[in-house]
């Protein structure tokens, strides 16, 4: 928000929860107060129920960047779901169409039977040190989706050429990292905060749509199981704190693998500011190679 008024533009969000306007106590979406004073783009713009993807947000942002930058020379992007901020600043390699049948089939032998069966189809494929959170029950549909669908796993079509619009902005890459016992207080503070501003009432209107990829999302699958009297609230609460710090764990192991991103404390505000200005060549607000 301090940026983007500086530099007088408007945001991008990459943050793929926020997506879905009936989430918003449990995506911590932006207030009506802040939505107003800057402008945002993919905020609230999807409904839980509408099917989305990843390569759904890069030809939308995409298309929407360019569009922007016949107004501004610098726009801001924030978020961090990493796969989406990927398919804007290197693109995505193409997967081919995948079997519908097979991941319905996957979601009924996961509601049915567990996570443990997902797990166990996913060794069939792909030995220690597995490639992605074998706990993750979506990480593993999908894996197993491409899989089953193709032949080969998702690394067959990473390591394939990326295909991707042309671009003509430059990328500037900047991470906030606070010490690790400060990010989990304030995850510790942010659940308690959500669950006081209505997270459980939210969620149990969304109760009867359990099932969609969209609720598959951390505070409101510990809810619902604790609506299927799996867990008290009070464990509950802490598991939503507990899977959020293990989450934000594995966010900032994905981005410290990215060398280009500068980190900032959160607080340096006026330092990143002067970063950004220095590597635009100006103030920022004359005609510059558009930079996002």
């Amino acid at each position: 928000m301090f940026l983007a008024k500086k530099f007088k533009t408007e945001i991008l969000s990459y943050d793929s929860r926020q997506f879905y306007k009936e989430l918003k106590i449990g995506s911590s979406m932006p207030t009506d107060e802040e939505l107003s004073s800057v402008p945002h783009h993919f905020i609230g713009h999807l409904t839980i129920h509408q099917n989305y993807n990843v390569k759904c947000f890069e030809k939308e942002s995409l298309k929407k960047i360019q569009e922007l930058f016949n107004k501004y020379s610098i726009l801001i992007m924030v978020g961090g779901s990493g796969l989406y901020e990927k398919s804007i600043t290197e693109g995505l390699s193409d997967i081919p169409n995948i079997d519908f049948n097979i991941r319905k089939n996957l979601i009924f032998n996961f509601e049915k039977k567990g996570i443990l069966f997902l797990q166990k189809e996913f060794q069939k494929f792909e030995k220690k040190p597995y490639s992605i959170d074998i706990n993750n029950p979506q990480r593993l549909i999908r894996y197993l989706e491409i899989v089953k669908s193709t032949g080969n796993t998702p690394s067959f079509f990473f390591k394939k050429k990326k295909s991707r619009i042309e671009k003509d902005f430059t990328v500037l890459k900047i991470g906030l990292i606070l010490p690790k016992h400060e990010i989990y207080f304030r995850i510790n503070n942010r659940v308690d905060k959500m669950i006081k501003n209505g997270l459980i009432d939210e969620a149990k209107k969304y109760y009867h749509y359990k099932y969609l990829n969209s609720l598959q999302t951390i505070g409101y699958k510990e809810i619902f199981d604790f609506f299927d009297q799996k867990n008290s609230i009070h464990e509950t609460i802490e598991k939503i704190k507990q899977n959020t710090r293990k989450y934000a764990k594995r966010q900032l192991t994905w981005y410290k693998k990215d060398t280009s991103i500068i980190w900032f404390n959160p607080k340096e505000k006026e330092k990143i500011l002067n970063f950004i200005l220095n590597q635009v060549g100006n103030t920022g607000f004359e005609p510059v190679t558009p930079c996002l």
